[in-house]
């Protein structure tokens, strides 16, 4: 099953530090950073507020618990948001090109 995952973080040399690893690593097929991000959230009992950056990877399933792993061992955060959604359906060449971004070499 392919995913879309969103992992928001505090700056923009903590965002490319992340994509980097998880693009190197083949992780991730691409990862986008969205610049600008405003957020509103409950954290230690009180209404917080950040400017933060959203990255936006596209993998697979199968690779969630090794994201999840990398992405904790370069955030900054405590509880980093790392949230991976179901990809209902897409384009096929851009799914195989996924597919084939993430397969590591024998």
């Amino acid at each position: 099953m392919y995913v879309v995952i969103f992992i928001t973080v505090s700056n923009k040399k903590e965002a490319k530090r992340i994509a980097d690893g998880l693009v190197r690593d083949k992780l991730a097929a691409c990862v986008n950073i969205v610049d600008k991000l405003e957020s509103f959230f409950w954290w230690q009992g009180k209404v917080d507020k950040a400017k933060e950056m959203l990255l936006i990877a596209k993998s697979k399933k199968q690779n969630l618990n090794r994201i999840i792993k990398l992405v904790k061992s370069l955030h900054s955060y405590e509880v980093p948001e790392i949230i991976a959604l179901p990809v209902v359906a897409g384009y096929k060449p851009y799914l195989r090109w996924i597919d084939e971004s993430i397969r590591k070499p024998s």
